[in-house]
C-alpha cells in the first residue's frame, strides 16, 4: 500500500471529523472551515474541486479537529473570522466578531450617506469613532466600505487592551485602510475631540449571566462582561464617552444585551433624542441608535 492510499480521501476525512464534532454539538461547517484552512482554499471550493490530502495536511487536520472538540473556537484555530465583506485575523486576547454586529456598520453607513448628502458634510470628511474597537471589525469595515463608495471619512478606533490592540493593528494592515488607533480607556480617549458618529459594541453581558463554555474559556472576559447593575456598568461608561465626543445632532450606534433596551433608554433620554431600538438576526433586541440633542 502506498502512502497516498493510506491517507483518507477528503470525503472520508470530513465524514470522520463531522461525526466527532456532531457528537459534542459542534456544527459540521466547522469541519469544512478547518479543512479549507489546512488546504489553503475557500470552504466552498471543497465542493467544487478535487483535492488529495498529503500526510502532513491530514495530520494537521486531525490535530485541529481534536483541539476543536476539546473546546477551542474554530476562528482561533484557523486564525480568522468573516465579518460583512471582509475577513479578520483573530486569536486569543480578542473578541470574535459576530454577525449581529454587522448591523451596526450598516447603520453607520446610512448615516454617513445622509451626512454626505447634506450641505454640512460636503466640504469635509465625516468623523467616526469606534469605542472598544477590539479586532477592528467595525472601524475597518466602515473605512473599507466608505472608500468603496467614495465617501470621505475619518475613522478612529479606541481600544485599551494591549492584546486586542495587536489584532486591531494587524487587521488595519491586512485591509490597508486609513484608521487611526488610540490606545486608551474610553473614559480618557480623545479629550476635546468632537465627531459625527460614535459606534460601540461594549462589554454588556451581566456578570451573573451564563455563557457557553466555548466563549467564557477562550474569549477575553473584559470584552464580554458589563459589570454590575445587570451588565450596564460598562455600557454607561461608553455612553458617557459618546456624549462627550458627539457633536450636537451626532449619532450613537450601540450594541447591547437583549434585556437592556428600557434601562438604556432611561440612561440616554437626558442627552439624546430619536432613540430607536432594533433586533438582531434572531429577532432579539440587540442594538439602538440615538441622536445627541442639539443644545
Amino acid at each position: 500500500m502506498t502512502m497516498a492510499q493510506s491517507i483518507p480521501s477528503i470525503k472520508e476525512a470530513l465524514q470522520s471529523a463531522r461525526q466527532r464534532c456532531e457528537s459534542v454539538g459542534i456544527d459540521r461547517i466547522d469541519c469544512e472551515l478547518i479543512l479549507a484552512h489546512v488546504l489553503g482554499v475557500e470552504r466552498m471550493e471543497l465542493h467544487s474541486r478535487q483535492f488529495q490530502l498529503s500526510l502532513e495536511q491530514y495530520e494537521l487536520f486531525e490535530e485541529l479537529i481534536s483541539t476543536r472538540v476539546t473546546g477551542t473556537p474554530t476562528q482561533y484555530l484557523i486564525g480568522e473570522a468573516p465579518f460583512r465583506y471582509l475577513t479578520f485575523s483573530v486569536g486569543p486576547g480578542v473578541l470574535i466578531p459576530r454577525p449581529e454586529t454587522e448591523l451596526l456598520v450598516e447603520a453607520a453607513m446610512v448615516e454617513i450617506e445622509r451626512l454626505k448628502a447634506s450641505l454640512h458634510a460636503n466640504s469635509q470628511a465625516v468623523s467616526i469613532v469606534d469605542l472598544g474597537a477590539g479586532s477592528g471589525a467595525i472601524a475597518i469595515s466602515i473605512a473599507h466600505e466608505a472608500r468603496r463608495r467614495s465617501l470621505p471619512v475619518q475613522v478612529v478606533a479606541v481600544e485599551k487592551s494591549a492584546e486586542a490592540l495587536e489584532w486591531l493593528r494587524k487587521n488595519i494592515a491586512r485591509h490597508d485602510v486609513d484608521v487611526r488607533v488610540i490606545h486608551s480607556d474610553v473614559s480618557d480617549a480623545l479629550i476635546d475631540v468632537k465627531c459625527d458618529i460614535v459606534v460601540a459594541n461594549p462589554p454588556y453581558v451581566p456578570n451573573e449571566a451564563t455563557l457557553p463554555k466555548l466563549v467564557t474559556e477562550n474569549e477575553p472576559s473584559v470584552a464580554l462582561f458589563g459589570g454590575s447593575r445587570d451588565g450596564l456598568e460598562v455600557p454607561e461608561l461608553f455612553i458617557a464617552a459618546a456624549t462627550r465626543l458627539l457633536k450636537p445632532g451626532g449619532l450613537l450606534v450601540l450594541e447591547h444585551f437583549e434585556a437592556q433596551s428600557q434601562a438604556l433608554e432611561q440612561i440616554l433620554i437626558h442627552d439624546y433624542a430619536d432613540i430607536s431600538h432594533y433586533t438582531d438576526l434572531n429577532q432579539r433586541p440587540r442594538w439602538l441608535t440615538a441622536r445627541r440633542k442639539e443644545r
